[in-house]
């Protein structure tokens, strides 16, 4: 059995600098039922922070969700990050039907938020 890569999911990725701050966020994403699966890769930052050019250890957190439910994982996401200024970056992909329909079974609709509203 084939399946078409008709459908879409959101991806939301943010980078953390320590193992500790790392495995909150992507725990909690997945136990908050806002991401059905959480990746981690170790990489190096090369930026500018206060006019000082930095190259630090990091971990990115690739985080899968449902499109509807992406602006929750980035609300939930950026009141626990520890950085004063987070890089939460959203991206649309293709996947197969398959992949959204286990993703869809992850997130939970009643974990996404209306206004005012905190996520669980």
């Amino acid at each position: 059995m084939t399946s078409s890569p008709d459908a879409q999911i959101a991806v939301v990725t943010t980078t953390v600098g320590d193992a500790a701050a790392v495995h909150r966020l992507a725990s909690g994403a997945v136990q908050a039922r806002l991401a059905a699966c959480v990746q981690v890769e170790a990489i190096t930052s090369h930026y500018v922070w206060q006019g000082v050019q930095q190259a630090e250890a990091e971990w990115r957190l690739v985080c899968k969700t449902l499109l509807s439910a992406a602006p929750a994982l980035r609300d939930w996401l950026r009141a626990q990050h520890p950085y004063e200024v987070p890089q939460l970056l959203t991206h649309a992909v293709q996947a197969e039907q398959d992949y959204v329909q286990w993703v869809a079974q992850q997130v939970d609709p009643a974990s996404i938020a209306g206004p005012g509203q905190a996520p669980r």
